[in-house]
């Protein structure tokens, strides 16, 4: 083992030479993480969009033999105006300069928290419209 740390140099740029062999380290580019995480967080709240109105259809269709019928139309729409709203404010937010100054700052923040409460409150809306289910393979029992 000792041997082995004895082999290792390493430069300044980066690179290591393990005995004959020249090894490129990779940093970790924080730039590239956050694109990545927001273009995933993206695609996850466009799945959770396009499930909203895939129910708001079924719902729909169903009509009013749902049991529950009134409350999942309120949920659904709720959720998918919540949605749309955050994904409009996070627009907003790009355009906003934040280094101009602390007003510009107090706006950013202000607008960050409305998306942030509007997220939790779609969140809140999508678990309860879950736990009264959807599921068309479950019959509903009419008397």
């Amino acid at each position: 083992m000792a041997s082995f740390w004895a082999e290792r140099k390493e430069s300044q740029n980066g690179i290591v030479y393990n005995g004959q062999e020249k090894v490129q380290l990779k940093s970790m580019d924080a730039n590239r993480y956050a694109t990545k995480k927001t273009i995933a967080q993206g695609m996850l709240d466009i799945a959770l969009l396009t499930a909203n109105a895939s129910q708001l259809k079924y719902i729909l269709q169903v009509g009013e033999k749902h049991e529950f019928y009134t409350l999942m139309l309120v949920l659904i729409s709720i959720s998918i105006i919540l949605q749309v709203s955050a994904a409009m404010l996070a627009v907003i937010l790009t355009l906003v300069n934040f280094h101009k100054g602390e007003l510009h700052q107090r706006v950013a923040n202000i607008l960050n928290h409305f998306s942030l409460g509007f997220v939790v409150v779609a969140l809140f809306c999508d678990i309860i419209k879950m736990n009264f289910g959807l599921d068309p393979a479950v019959p509903t029992i009419h008397n």
